[in-house]
């Protein structure tokens, strides 16, 4: 058994035992509030999910096992003092709740490189769906068809015990994580590139692999993935990619089916697949306004025409923050380190000074702030991933990192299988009075 593997037994086996406690002394205390509106306005706000990954603060922002996103910077191993940190000491956070040592890091690192193993039919699959598929439909039938290789669906089938359900659970979970830069990168490279793939660099560590199976090999795209694959692993366990992976994990299908499921949900237009948006919103408006380097008015009054045209600024507004999302901040630290003289970069910042304050006028909308979207898309487009579909695999791939711990958690456990009431509308109307 792995070093990792090993230390989350020894995490998990005294949780369980506060789990059982708390479901059987205190399964009758009220945590909370429900109105009709936090129902039908999308249970925005409802005390309903178990996450011990990460938690979601409407001003602090995210919060990984406590840790803020500059103190995760600060805080997780890195290749060099001055480099991002690495996600699998994110990943090792995530799962364990304890800082990880460089060694620690190394451990799986070395671990994820021996499970990158992605068997031929998983590529027969991608290359059967024609080349104006988009990249996440891909992403998402390779995903499915890794299952045909499920530890915990031979576990299941061969009748192990219910409370070792975790320990095939974390044998999938570790070999999909290792698969996806791998079949990422094949995805990108079949849509982009006709199909000439790039094989993986043994030396190279998660994110740097990704970039370089992605043809990019310049240090700072090394350095750019890193932070990417790091702010978007999580965001607590209420947004749609998480909430469907563990309602799907919830009936005991397998990780791969449960992440895959995620994934279908990070695809929509309001969630993952913003970051596109973005892109095309301003590719819009420099169209319009006829040059890539408008002026601050000229920015203003286009916003202001998309607003009174019916439609959103895309990259502003969140369901729960009510600032800055701080991954959004990072990333424009990053740019100010390494993307000066972007043109396009320059309208991104641009937007951050004029968006606000319109959206905030209208008097209605309740976070005129960007977040992570706003910023993201144009980080990549800086260094050549002028790919605005294949963003949101991106994304994908990193989201892997935190749902699939959670995954984890929710075995180790013994949660059960996630099934909410629903009423009629005339049961409402009678609540309300009526």
């Amino acid at each position: 058994m792995s070093t990792l593997k090993n230390k989350f037994v020894e995490k998990a086996v005294p949780a369980a035992a506060d789990f059982k406690k708390l479901l059987k002394e205190y399964g009758s205390t009220e945590i909370g509030k429900v109105t009709i509106e936090s129902v039908l306005d999308g249970m925005k706000g409802i005390p309903a999910l178990l996450c011990l990954t990460s938690k979601l603060d409407s001003q602090e922002g995210i919060r990984f096992r406590g840790y803020s996103i500059p103190e995760l910077q600060d805080k997780l191993p890195k290749l060099s003092p001055t480099d991002e940190p690495l996600p699998e000491g994110l990943f090792y956070l995530m799962l364990l709740g304890d800082l990880p040592t460089d060694a620690d890091v190394k451990e799986i690192g070395e671990e994820w490189k021996k499970r990158a193993i992605v068997p031929k039919h998983v590529y027969d699959v991608i290359d059967a769906l024609p080349l104006d598929s988009a990249p996440m439909a891909d992403f998402t039938a390779a995903i499915l068809a890794l299952a045909t290789g499920s530890e915990f669906l031979k576990a299941y089938s061969a009748g192990v015990n219910k409370k070792d359900y975790w320990d095939s659970t974390y044998e999938d979970c570790m070999n999909l994580i290792a698969q996806l830069p791998v079949i990422a990168a094949y995805i990108y490279r079949k849509h982009y590139f006709n199909g000439s793939q790039i094989a993986a660099d043994p030396s190279l560590d998660w994110s740097a692999n990704l970039a370089h199976m992605m043809g990019y090999d310049d240090a700072e795209i090394q350095k750019l993935f890193r932070l990417y694959l790091t702010i978007h692993a999580d965001h607590e366990g209420g947004n749609v990619s998480a909430h469907a992976t563990h309602l799907v994990a919830s009936a005991l299908s397998n990780p791969y089916y449960a992440y895959g499921a995620g994934m279908l949900g990070l695809a929509g237009p309001l969630h993952g697949y913003a970051n596109q948006e973005v892109i095309a919103w301003v590719n819009d408006m420099i169209g319009e306004i006829g040059t890539s380097t408008p002026s601050k008015q000229q920015i203003h009054d286009f916003c202001e025409k998309t607003i009174a045209a019916g439609r959103v600024i895309p990259g502003y507004g969140h369901a729960v923050l009510r600032k800055t999302d701080p991954r959004f901040e990072a990333q424009r630290e990053f740019a100010g380190k390494y993307c000066q003289n972007d043109s396009f970069i320059q309208i991104i910042n641009d937007l951050y000074e004029i968006v606000p304050p319109i959206l905030g006028g209208l008097g209605k909308v309740k976070n005129p702030w960007p977040n992570v979207d706003a910023y993201s898309g144009s980080l990549l487009m800086h260094y050549g991933i002028t790919q605005a579909p294949f963003y949101t695999v991106l994304f994908g791939v990193s989201r892997a990192l935190g749902v699939l711990a959670s995954i984890l958690w929710d075995r180790a456990l013994g949660m059960q299988i996630e099934r909410p009431s629903s009423f009629t509308m005339e049961w409402f109307k009678e609540k309300a009075g009526i």
